[in-house]
């Protein structure tokens, strides 16, 4: 896949942030890859994305992507919520993605953001906000990123932002705009001295973390939140829940949650592509188990990570090698 790469200067290389970056069919230094304040997504938030994760191999000899196939298919369905229809297939992604990261020789974990967005007017369409009549656009870019989380454990507090409802906004796409929601939640959460925030929805119960999906642990028993609970369908969500039956023989049981069982379990742990498996020690006053030796959640993660750096053969097939 020939794709043409435009160079204007020389390319600054300081940043996690890889030198090269998809912009509308071009390769283009990450410096110069801009877009026009007009353009609809900045105005308004129509747009989609992808979190994707690249791992090195537990050999160290190459770097696979974790569940690529997957992490596609949901920005395509996400594009065809918002009408942004006129963008490359689900190969010509996939070949992108691979042909950016070999571009950019990306040796160790890392990163992938996928984002389709609504662009500009096309000729006849009126001003306003809206998704028709709105050209689209893709950009891919790449970083270099290991666990960004305290391994050692996170503090959580009940948000006082309600989770979005699906009525409102539809919650199993990954729109950039929604994302408004969780800043609210995280940076009031921070100011209050912890690391993130668990939202609930419009019915009181248990939603999901600002960025990620909850599990909670009672007498060896995995409970989250259902998809109905206003929740993203995540990617590392549905991981999970295979891993710990198929892996580790574990009951897996998706109900609604409210905030007094939450505080009332044994342990708990958040579940995504950026926050991978974050071990919840302490939500609000309340102290966990979660890192414990030989608690769930430990167990959870060390098979997760096994299974994303090629160290397990029968989940070979969510691993895309890019060399």
């Amino acid at each position: 896949m020939n794709i043409p790469v435009r160079h204007t200067s020389s390319i600054e290389t300081k940043t996690a942030h890889h030198p090269l970056v998809y912009l509308n069919g071009e390769i283009v230094e990450t410096q110069n890859a801009t877009l026009p304040v007009t353009t609809q997504a900045f105005n308004y938030g129509t747009g989609v994305f992808e979190g994707i994760r690249g791992y090195i191999s537990h050999e160290g000899e190459n770097v696979n992507i974790f569940r690529l196939d997957e992490h596609i298919r949901r920005l395509l369905n996400s594009a065809s919520l918002l009408l942004i229809d006129d963008i490359p297939t689900a190969d010509e992604i996939q070949k992108s993605i691979l042909n950016l990261l070999r571009l950019n020789n990306a040796r160790s974990d890392c990163y992938i953001r996928p984002l389709a967005f609504k662009q500009h007017l096309l000729p006849g369409s009126g001003f306003g906000v809206k998704l028709s009549g709105v050209s689209s656009g893709l950009s891919i870019n790449t970083l270099n990123m290991r666990s960004y989380v305290k391994q050692d454990g996170i503090r959580c507090t009940f948000s006082s932002w309600r989770r979005i409802a699906d009525n409102a906004i539809p919650v199993r796409a990954k729109i950039t705009g929604s994302y408004v929601n969780s800043a609210l939640a995280i940076e009031s959460a921070r100011l209050s001295g912890f690391d993130d925030a668990f939202m609930l929805n419009t019915h009181g119960n248990l939603s999901e973390a600002t960025t990620s999906n909850i599990f909670i642990v009672k007498e060896n028993k995995i409970i989250t939140p259902p998809v109905n609970a206003h929740i993203l369908e995540g990617i590392t969500r549905a991981t999970v829940i295979i891993l710990a039956k198929e892996r580790l023989g574990l009951e897996v049981e998706e109900r609604d949650i409210l905030p007094s069982e939450v505080l009332m379990a044994d342990e708990c742990f958040l579940s995504g592509t950026g926050v991978e498996i974050s071990p919840v020690i302490q939500i609000d006053h309340h102290h966990l188990k979660s890192i414990n030796d030989e608690s769930t959640t430990l167990s959870i993660r060390n098979i997760y990570q096994q299974v994303v750096r090629g160290e397990i053969d029968n989940f070979s097939s969510w691993l895309t090698p890019v060399y």
